[in-house]
């Protein structure tokens, strides 16, 4: 046990320490990314690097989830809560020393609600009037749009309905602005995937500037000399390692290679826990990890058989034994107190019902059911936990179930682009509020990836979106909710929990809810 807790920031001369006196940050960052435009990425890994290069007009404060000053100094909403403005700070710029105005904003949310961008996360910025209408193409002039530029350093955002927590949504990602001359330049302004996110070319406006990418080796992040705030950025680079495998990520943390890891396996929190508690963390996590059932695929077109696995599952079992109750049981697909609100409908565990279900929908004890394929992400947690429900439908309900195990890039691709029967998911909130999971299911959402719709469910959201009052809104999103479990294109599995290692010499890491964490109040100390 000595030598496997030996290594520190200071103790003998690891990459980790070198690291230090460098301030060059090591952290692990769990797979490789698919792209780094804000206006393309879908996965959290990757908008942990985005977080380094791009700021948006506010930022996310770690300790209480709500919006602070950031690329915005200031804000405010109009009389009827309509619009809002935010205005710039002063001398900002991008990183290739360009002046970033007030219409990059403008520009940038016009290009991400264009419908041939086809960008996953439009909808985020569908608070803004007539974005929707515009995204869908109903309408093409985008001056429609309810954003302008009154000068140089004013953003006005006219809104479809009041929107509360507008500053909390202009600190994500799909909100953050992407220079419209670089975009022109590699012909990027309504395509994806061109070369204008490589190093060399990616202009940002972030506390760091891309400076080298090696696929499934290493991303590396310099401190960006003109950040509004640069003087105060500790940091002089960050590297990200994508490596998918957590076993051999705690083997890097041990040996020196590491400050940061992005997770911990779920067999080696005990011994840390015991061990060397001041090494492991573990946050709150405003996430939720469920199954998704595509119903143009046979047999999941039939509520009765989505719902009957559902039912069949042990959630609380789980938790307690494969998950070594470091994962809370999820009962509903919103987290618990999620911004004032906790669902009232539930899944629990009612074999008998499962099987009235199934045997309903015409497969009695399982017969006639054709075997089912799972795609389950190469994570150390998501394949226990669905062995362990393979062995539930199995037993309970007769039910044969495969597992196919697949890296994270084409376990994402295939969810988008509908390309399964079954499929593990995860979702991490974008905000506090019960939104930013029941969003994702309206008719045709870009993250639904269920082809699953419900015009009653739209309509609750729809109207939750437009209810001013607190109480009514979240009674609105109840019923959405119930629905939701009863269709069951959706099945809830656990919660989200943040375990992981971090060196002593990491200061101003702080535990954050929504897992943003802003690099530039990060630094290292030996």
């Amino acid at each position: 046990m000595v030598l496997l807790f030996a290594p520190g920031c200071a103790r003998r001369e690891t990459p980790a320490a070198a690291a230090v006196r460098a301030q060059t940050l090591l952290i692990g960052n769990g797979a490789e990314p698919e792209d780094l435009d804000p206006q393309v990425v879908t996965a959290y890994t990757d908008q942990n690097i985005l977080l380094a290069l791009f700021e948006g007009l506010t930022a996310i404060d770690e300790k209480s989830s709500r919006p602070v000053p950031a690329a915005a100094l200031s804000w405010e909403p109009s009389a009827d809560g309509l619009a809002w403005t935010f205005h710039l700070r002063e001398g900002l710029r991008w990183s290739n020393g360009e002046r970033l105005t007030a219409d990059d904003f403008v520009q940038s949310w016009r290009r991400m609600l264009l419908p041939e961008f086809a960008a996953e996360y439009a909808y985020l910025l569908y608070p803004i009037r007539s974005a929707e209408a515009f995204n869908k193409g109903r309408i093409s002039d985008p001056a429609a749009l309810g954003l302008s530029a009154p000068d140089p350093r004013t953003v006005r955002i006219e809104l479809e309905r009041q929107t509360p927590y507008l500053p909390v949504l202009a600190a994500l990602p799909p909100w953050y602005p992407v220079n419209p001359r670089v975009l022109e330049r590699f012909g990027a302004a309504a395509k994806r995937g061109t070369a204008w996110t490589r190093p060399g070319n990616l202009v940002g406006n972030g506390p760091f500037t891309l400076e080298e990418w090696l696929p499934n080796s290493r991303i590396v992040v310099a401190r960006n000399a003109n950040y509004w705030n640069a003087d105060a950025v500790a940091l002089r680079q960050i590297v990200f390692f994508p490596t998918e495998s957590p076993d051999v990520e705690e083997r890097d943390f041990r040996a020196g290679q590491l400050h940061v890891t992005y997770g911990l396996p779920v067999a080696k929190v005990a011994a840390y826990r015991r061990d060397a508690p001041d090494r492991l963390r573990i946050d709150p996590f405003l996430q939720t990890y469920f199954l998704r059932f595509n119903v143009n695929r046979a047999p999941f077109g039939d509520p009765r058989i989505r719902r009957a696995l559902s039912l069949a599952i042990d959630r609380d079992a789980i938790a307690r034994t494969v998950l070594a109750s470091g994962y809370p049981p999820a009962h509903s697909l919103t987290p618990p107190d999620c911004g004032g609100y906790t669902a009232t409908a539930r899944v629990d565990l009612d074999v008998a019902m499962a099987r009235r279900l199934l045997a309903e929908a015409g497969h009695p004890g399982g017969k006639g059911m054709p075997p089912i394929e799972v795609q389950v992400r190469n994570d150390e947690v998501q394949p226990p936990v669905m062995e362990a429900v393979q062995a539930m439908w199995g037993r309970e309900l007769g039910v044969r179930v495969t597992l196919a195990t697949l890296e994270q890039k084409t376990w994402l691709q295939n969810q988008q682009t509908l390309n399964y029967s079954v499929s593990t998911a995860g979702w991490a909130g974008d905000f506090l509020d019960p939104v930013t999971f029941l969003d994702l299911f309206v008719t045709g959402g870009g993250n639904n990836w269920t082809g699953w719709g419900d015009g009653a469910y739209d309509k609750l959201v729809g109207d939750a979106g437009r209810e001013p009052d607190p109480r009514a809104r979240f009674e609105l999103f109840q019923g959405a909710e119930s629905i939701l479990l009863k269709q069951a294109p959706v099945a809830p599995l656990y919660f989200g929990a943040h375990a992981y290692l971090i060196q002593s010499c990491v200061r101003g890491w702080t535990p954050a809810l929504l897992g943003y964490h802003r690099y530039a109040s990060v630094r290292l100390e030996e």
